[in-house]
């Protein structure tokens, strides 16, 4: 019997490879490392730098708790993907210990930054220390590049970091002590590839924390920080149906933070549901997002524009929607006739629109363009109750009224979905040239999307997408088109390709139960110019493999 399951799936597999549109190869071939046993209740979480030789990646101990003493690891592999040294990072300093914050890679250098909290002091201090490119060992030189006053550990003194696209800048920033309904108030240091000091300086927003929200952080080539945020109309914070009740900000520090620019974007009576910045070699700020009609959660088109910090002056600025076809791509024939309907009539509340679609990428092109990618994501939060009357399921605006009138026993399951794939490629002049759709459906429950979404990588002319598929998905589909979940069992790894004219082309690359492990697109990483680090685990094994583009 397990001889004649074993034929079976080597048919079945051998079938599905071979059935998407009669191709019969890939664009790029996948060569697994060696396998190794994680220690205990760690993870990997993500690829810090990379050397000719090899990588570096990081791991980190799984906090199950805030009392848990934090612990982190250096690894390097080779360019075969086998291990070759893994070392972990010492947090005590005196006999005391420190909070581990990460590990930075800049200008060829690995730093380990460190803080800690002096509660007498009411101080949470930032330390620095090289860690070895060989030995993986952090010299004993500990070095304070940061001190922030610090009334209460968990709301206050926390640490982020940035580094230019380019590499040559580091943004150090935390937030300072303010009171409620204040204005936020920020630390900005800036550090060169050496990781000398550039400039620093304390900040004070224009806005009240119950009014603004911060959403990005960037560091240009030149030194600049740029910061983009929301601003309320009202105390809220909340998006609501009508007219656009926000506005997106983005806040210069030009001049070694001495020169302060604000500008404020705004797209006539449209709601802006995303928006994200990158700065440009000559300092200038290229923006995009999507846009929306009907409300804050969907998308109707895209935007552009570019700005420039020191003037405030904008240009290219140019709004679009998408073409019918391509909101109403997966749509059934009655739904999109609907939509069709409604475009006739004007009714914007029933027009086609992408929905729950999350910015994730900005990529800028030679010649000033822009692609966007994003990905559709959300979580639904379901409660399960157990009862007298049996098991019973309640959606959470219910479940929640169940659960304050009848007692607090309610188990709440929590469902992570990573969907369709969306690619806008646009002109200089701010014009969409082509938007293209990848399809894939990831639901999974309580994990946090552990082995969904995706890897990127550009290969030329091209974009690469990598995630986990069913595998039935290359087997003919289901009726009326059908897309079947991603799950654990019988997956595949799936590579997506989008040519220069926005064509879409999907491959099946290999089977997760071959290799043993499932694919972790999130860890995954672009390591050359036509190559892929692809992460797998299972249980406490875990592997590498080089994905080589052709």
């Amino acid at each position: 019997m397990h001889i004649f399951s074993r034929l079976l799936y080597l048919i079945f597999f051998l079938g599905f490879f071979l059935s998407l549109n009669g191709q019969t190869s890939t664009p790029a071939s996948l060569e697994w490392g060696n396998q190794y046993s994680e220690p205990n209740n760690t993870t990997a979480t993500k690829i810090i730098g990379l050397r000719p030789d090899g990588f570096y990646m990081l791991r980190q101990k799984v906090l199950n708790n805030p009392e848990s003493r934090p612990r982190a690891w250096v690894e390097f592999y080779d360019r075969d993907m086998n291990l070759k040294k893994a070392v972990e990072q010492d947090l005590k300093y005196k006999g005391k210990q420190r909070d581990f914050e990460d590990v930075v890679f800049i200008g060829g250098q690995l730093y380990l930054l460190t803080s800690f909290n002096n509660s007498g002091q009411k101080k949470n201090y930032l330390f620095k220390q090289r860690i070895s490119m060989k030995s993986l060992i952090t010299a004993k030189k500990l070095e304070m590049i940061c001190e922030t006053d610090a009334r209460n550990k968990e709301a206050e003194g926390s640490f982020g970091s940035h580094i230019s696209k380019d590499s040559t800048k580091l943004l150090i920033y935390n937030d300072l002590p303010y009171k409620k309904n204040e204005q936020e108030q920020f630390g900005f240091r800036v550090f060169n590839q050496q990781f000398e000091l550039i400039w620093e300086k304390d900040v004070v927003l224009p806005y009240t924390d119950n009014r603004f929200t911060v959403e990005e952080y960037q560091v240009d080539e030149l030194g600049n920080v740029h910061l983009m945020g929301v601003l309320y109309e009202d105390n809220a914070k909340r998006r609501r149906r009508g007219s656009p009740t926000y506005q997106y900000i983005i806040i210069s520090y030009l001049d070694n933070g001495e020169r302060v620019e604000e500008f404020r974007v705004g797209l006539d009576n449209k709601f802006i549901t995303d928006l994200t910045f990158r700065p440009t070699k000559s300092g200038k700020l290229i923006c995009a997002g999507f846009y929306s009609e009907r409300g804050t959660y969907s998308v109707k088109g895209a935007y552009y524009f570019k700005v420039d910090p020191t003037t405030r002056a904008v240009s290219h600025k140019n709004y679009q929607p998408f073409e019918f076809e391509f909101l109403t791509e997966f749509m059934s024939d009655r739904s999109k006739e609907k939509a069709k309907d409604a475009e006739k009539r004007r009714d914007v509340r029933k027009t086609a629109e992408l929905y729950n679609f999350s910015l994730d990428e900005l990529i800028l092109r030679s010649d000033g363009g822009a692609v966007l990618v994003a990905e559709q994501f959300y979580i639904e939060e379901q409660y399960n109750r157990n009862d007298r009357y049996g098991i019973g399921y309640y959606p959470y605006s219910y479940g929640s009224l169940y659960n304050n009138r009848y007692g607090n026993n309610n188990q709440a399951d929590y469902y992570y979905n990573y969907n369709d794939i969306i690619v806008v490629n646009i002109r200089p002049t701010g014009e969409v040239e082509w938007a293209s759709r990848i399809s894939k459906k990831q639901e999974t429950r309580n994990d946090g999307g552990y082995y969904s979404s995706y890897a990127m990588s550009i290969v030329r002319d091209k974009i690469y997408f990598l995630y986990n598929e069913n595998s039935r998905n290359f087997a003919g589909g289901g009726k009326n088109n059908r897309i079947y979940n991603f799950n654990g069992s019988n997956s595949v790894i799936a590579v997506a390709q989008v040519n220069k004219n926005g064509e879409v082309k999907t491959y099946p690359l290999a089977s997760n139960k071959d290799a043993g492990v499932i694919t972790r697109p999130k860890i995954c990483k672009q390591i050359g110019k036509k190559k892929m680090a692809v992460f797998g685990e299972k249980g406490k094994g875990y592997k590498f493999a080089n994905l080589i583009f052709d």
